[in-house]
């Protein structure tokens, strides 16, 4: 996707950079004993978990924490690139 002059919009590999982090640290989440990774709406809201599953409290915040790291990654090596290719521009 790029403007009139050839050049990729502003933020849109931030956006993007973000959404892919997001997703690979999504993926690449720890696995919680005799269940496997946990579901998404666990991860986000690990409050969610009670009874006996509130022992999986930890893994979803470590996975939460996984996931927003990935996120925080992706968005400022979209911002890095976005950076280079807008200096290729004026070279």
């Amino acid at each position: 996707m790029t403007n009139r002059d050839g050049n990729v919009p502003n933020g849109f590999l931030v956006i993007g950079g973000l959404i892919l982090g997001g997703a690979v640290g999504f993926l690449l989440r720890p696995s919680a004993f005799l269940v496997g990774q946990l579901p998404f709406e666990y991860v986000i809201a690990p409050e969610r978990l009670t009874g006996l599953l509130e022992l999986y409290k930890p893994t979803a915040e470590l996975s939460r924490s996984i996931m927003l790291g990935g996120a925080i990654i992706g968005a400022a090596a979209g911002f890095v690139l976005e950076l280079l290719l807008g200096r290729r521009r004026f070279l």
